[in-house]
């Protein structure tokens, strides 16, 4: 614990068998809770993850009791919460929890079926809220993510200075000697896709998984949703920007080349994540600017869409015109010029209305 703050750590693995014990091993004694979910690996994950129960000793979780109301009709919004509560569970991957005592530091989830990092990170997720843990942090099982930096990344949660908190590796000096071109590349190229469909205009390293979440920011997002694949660290950034979480981004050192091995391929993931940034961009934008709260931003944003589709007919018009070596029509090309800056201008100016709505979010 840290200033009586419970702390857990959720560390996904898949084929981790080489990285998982050294990862176990130099986790803070500050921690409670060692929650190793293992993503149906192939190797021996899940045994030497097990043998690590007496190594970690004990540690017994404070008991938290909530208040009560007095009397029985203001319980109503209380029980319904506790039924929901109960039946997510069945939108998770099917899963076998293996923990010796209730004062065990370490847990060890075994999912039945491969399902993904995110997929697995919801489950370790799920286990920290159901305990009341007050600050869950995330990290890979891989070994890239130094355990000593861990406490700088609880203390704003634990000082109640953001919600949740991020590893920013590009704020780290040694980033681009560091991290390998085409990883940097590519993280850059999403990190700005996200800062647009996030509305975390300031946020970087998107797709850093070294994160801390306060138990408010848990149960403020359907972690059953969270995306499956490798694009839950931008799923979860704008799920959380939605539910109106605040941000403060820590500076961390870029870990490499210490016998961790991954599947990630860029070409691959860009273009599904592309697609996921997109669709939620759309989302938040409905979620936050129209049923939340009326916002002229809703109808700026689609204003700004509506006049650029509008436009782009005539710039086919226009282009075709060229081509022929033909005249093009001065109506059309007026058409096109007033859709086309009206439309951009329009969209420049929601995006600046959007920075200064989210300012709020981002803690420095």
């Amino acid at each position: 614990m840290i200033e009586n703050k419970t702390i857990a750590v959720v560390i996904p693995a898949y084929n981790e068998e080489k990285q998982i014990g050294f990862v176990i091993e130099t986790i803070p004694e500050f921690v409670d809770r060692i929650i190793v979910v293992n993503d149906c690996s192939t190797d021996n994950t899940k045994a030497v993850a097990e043998s690590y129960f007496e190594k970690t000793g004990l540690s017994k979780l404070p008991e938290k009791k909530k208040e009560i109301p007095v009397h029985e009709r203001y319980r109503f919004a209380d029980k319904i919460l506790n039924e929901i509560s109960q039946r997510e569970i069945t939108f998770f991957p099917d899963f076998e929890i293996i923990h010796p005592s209730a004062d065990n530091r370490l847990v060890v989830i075994s999912l039945k079926k491969n399902s993904g990092v995110g997929a697995t990170v919801s489950v370790g997720y799920k286990w920290a809220k159901g305990h009341q843990i007050d600050c869950t942090v995330s990290m890979d099982g891989d070994g890239q993510m130094d355990p000593s930096e861990l406490k700088n990344l609880c203390l704003p949660i634990i000082n109640e200075e953001a919600d949740w908190t991020k590893g920013n590796r590009f704020a780290h000096t040694s980033a681009p000697f560091l991290i390998p071109r085409k990883r940097f590349l590519g993280n850059a190229i999403l990190s700005i896709l996200t800062k647009i469909a996030s509305g975390y205009w300031e946020i970087s390293d998107t797709q850093t998984g070294y994160t801390a979440l306060s138990h408010k920011a848990l149960s403020s997002i359907k972690l059953y949703n969270l995306y499956k694949r490798y694009g839950m660290p931008n799923d979860r950034i704008i799920k959380l920007n939605i539910a109106g979480c605040t941000l403060k981004e820590v500076p961390i050192k870029p870990v490499y080349d210490i016998g961790e091995k991954s599947t990630m391929r860029i070409r691959k993931v860009i273009m599904p994540i592309s697609w996921l940034l997109f669709r939620s961009f759309f989302k938040r934008i409905w979620t936050r600017y129209l049923y939340k709260s009326f916002h002229p931003l809703f109808i700026l944003y689609h204003f700004s869409f509506i006049l650029l589709l509008l436009s782009i007919p005539y710039g086919i018009k226009i282009l075709w015109y060229v081509l022929e070596g033909l005249k093009s029509n001065p109506v059309t090309v007026m058409a096109f010029v007033f859709l086309f800056i009206s439309g951009f201008q329009s969209l420049l100016f929601a995006m600046w209305m959007d920075m200064q709505d989210n300012k709020r979010l981002y803690k420095d």
